[in-house]
């Protein structure tokens, strides 16, 4: 199935087409595909622009007199496009928002009833002082409030910066002073397997240690009627602001529209900017043509807003295209392990988007528990966050999607603002363990050390040859960070993506993880994907993350591999010997971890991302810093107690 060659795997060709029923009723079909293509770049993604209501109609579909623009010229409101467009199209009485809180509670807002919030906060924060350009950072769980302030915030010309609520007071304190953010969103507190956890303190201390005035807006999440503290209560604050009209502020394409920080699954995370234009019109698309959404649809993208995925596929994507929008507070196995089914049952789901951790973690608890549920509404399913290997997919598609929902796996960055690799769901023929082609309009190449152009079956750095509309305007401005990421090699604009990849024989990409997760032992560059997704593959096996150990006695480094067996599997001997010798007969010897740790689960972003960089820390005995960015922090305890020193 592959060889041992460090340029990358020989794939089997294994192909699935999408369902003939689904093809023909998808948004993008192959006709559309060649009309976009045929408009030529930059030309083509004026048909993205043409999804969103303008103000002031734009110049250009992009220029680069000096910097990078999309749209120059071009005005619009983010919210209004998200939100009042829909209402005046005569659709204010379908569902906007669909909440799920932790103990089956359910709050539902129509497109009506999310404008006459989101007017009435956007006027409220007008009154607190807050203007055009004035950064307000939102702290919040999630909870209805997180979207319905990020819309006010983009209704005004506020840019929002979210931190995620699992963040600390340092954490946060860090972004209110990167923003220069002299105003905070947040709750008094929120659930955490039926735990209520305070966030108003961890909020306060922040505000405490940075050097300005920071006005506080507290969320009432844990219903006992405790004060606001130094800050002004949301609901009263909404409460006399009802029925107030603010005017959609009109913003340039390029004025910003929010302030994210990457998630730090690999190193520390970096400020981002997304512009109104660029960034709405390509989220907009992409949910419309690789997540087939349209305002018929129900859809669950199950990353929690803090990070870029939730901003763009449970927030301004689906809500710009007029579709329901599901969101939950909590974890996905509690209280029960099917936690996950049911919402999709309750809400008739038709789009699901999760990451690849997340159906792991379903397969170790037992297909059983999809089967007890009605999964029938759902008709497409996608994966985010990381490369998904073949095992984890035909799971997904069987027990989740009966067998016949197409899947998307994509490939995106918090740097890219939306979708840039995937296979068009209408379109093209799936492979497992291939994220597929670039999507019309973007161009991608896999590349050498040198910067040349490597042939399939090679395996190198993955760049983008092209700029896109949903880049992030620090690319765009080429700012020190962004000249770091961006060059021109023989007269070609590239963008480095961090990530290594290799091309198959029919152009399909096959994502090799972060360039800084390559293994390099005794001369050889392993690809960590590669090794995970082998152990994956062994029966009993339900995820696995490699990272570089230390063998202090030998001087020497290792492989050591993190592996969470299914439910009932035993994490014994004999399976630890199954994952050698698959590692050794699939791709070589070389590859064999030195030391495999059976761990109960692996440390996760609340958007499903397993982050390496604290296993490698427990690997080598380092002290592993803040973990308040995890899902699951326990874990790290459970994990370096597992670990016989």
């Amino acid at each position: 199935m592959a060889d041992s060659s460090e340029d990358g795997p020989r794939r089997e060709r294994e192909w699935v087409d999408p369902p003939e029923r689904f093809a023909e009723a998808a948004n993008v079909t192959a006709a559309d595909r060649e009309a976009f293509e045929r408009a030529g770049w930059p030309g083509c993604w004026e048909r993205a622009a043409e999804m969103l209501a303008w103000d002031d109609p734009y110049d250009a579909v992009y220029d680069d007199a000096g910097t990078v623009r999309w749209f120059p010229g071009g005005r619009l409101n983010a919210a209004y496009n998200c939100v009042d467009r829909h209402v005046e199209a005569g659709r204010g009485e379908e569902v906007a928002i669909r909440w799920e809180g932790k103990l089956d509670e359910t709050r539902t807002h129509t497109y009506r009833e999310l404008a006459e919030e989101v007017n009435a906060f956007a006027a409220a924060l007008r009154e607190l002082g807050v203007g055009e350009g004035d950064v307000v950072t939102l702290y919040l769980p999630m909870l209805p409030e997180l979207p319905i302030a990020m819309l006010a915030c983009a209704r005004i010309g506020a840019p929002h910066s979210v931190v995620f609520a699992g963040f600390s007071a340092d954490a946060l304190a860090t972004r209110l002073d990167g923003a220069d953010s002299g105003f905070l969103v947040t709750a008094d507190g929120y659930y955490r397997r039926g735990t209520a956890l305070d966030l108003k303190r961890r909020a306060d201390n922040a505000c405490a240690s940075v050097d300005h005035a920071v006005e506080q807006v507290v969320v009432n999440r844990l219903g006992d009627e405790r004060p606001a503290g130094d800050g002004r209560a949301y609901a009263d604050l909404v409460a006399d602001h009802e029925g107030a009209a603010v005017e959609p502020a009109s913003r340039d394409a390029t004025d910003l529209l929010f302030l994210i920080y990457t998630s730090g699954t690999t190193g520390e995370p970096t400020l981002v900017r997304h512009t109104t234009g660029g960034y709405l019109a390509h989220v907009a698309w992409t949910s419309h043509a690789v997540l087939d959404l349209g305002p018929d649809d129900t859809h669950w993208c199950s990353a929690d807003v803090g990070w870029i995925t939730g901003h763009s596929y449970a927030v301004y994507g689906p809500l710009a295209l007029g579709a329901t929008t599901v969101l939950y507070e909590g974890t996905p196995d509690h209280p029960e392990t099917d936690r996950i089914w049911r919402i999709i049952e309750r809400n008739d789901v038709d789009v699901f988007y999760t990451a690849p951790a997340s159906i792991r973690a379903f397969m170790k608890w037992g297909e059983e528990h999809p089967e007890r549920h009605d999964l029938s509404s759902l008709r497409l399913l996608g994966s985010v966050g990381e490369p998904i290997d073949e095992t984890a997919w035909h799971w997904y598609r069987d027990h989740v999607g009966d067998g016949e929902c197409p899947v998307v796996d994509t490939w995106w960055q918090t740097e890219t603002g939306g979708i840039v690799l995937s296979t068009l769901p209408g379109v093209d023929r799936m492979r497992p363990g291939a994220v597929g082609k670039s999507l019309p309009g973007i161009e991608a190449a896999v590349v050498g050390p040198g910067g040349e152009r490597l042939p399939a079956g090679e395996s190198g750095r993955l760049v983008l040859t092209r700029p896109w509309p949903g880049m992030a305007r620090s690319l765009c401005e080429a700012s020190d960070w962004g000249a770091r990421r961006t060059r021109t090699v023989d007269g070609e604009w590239r963008y480095d993506t961090g990530d290594n990849a290799v091309r198959d024989e029919d152009g399909y990409l096959h994502l090799l993880g972060r360039a800084d997760d390559v293994l390099t032992l005794s001369g050889r560059r392993l690809s960590t994907t590669e090794i995970e997704s082998t152990i994956v593959g062994v029966e009993g096996v339900a995820e696995a993350a490699v990272v570089v150990g230390s063998d202090d006695a030998r001087r020497e480094s290792e492989i050591h591999a993190f592996v969470s067996p299914e439910a009932n599997v035993a994490g014994d001997g004999a399976l630890r010997e199954r994952v050698r010798a698959a590692v050794a007969e699939t791709i070589g010897t070389v590859a064999v971890p030195d030391v495999v740790t059976f761990a109960p689960s692996l440390p996760k972003t609340r958007s499903g991302k397993v982050v390496r960089r604290y296993l490698a820390a427990i690997a080598n005995g380092e002290d592993l810093g803040d973990t308040s960015a995890l899902r699951n922090p326990e874990v790290v305890g459970e994990l370096e107690s597992l670990l016989d020193r």
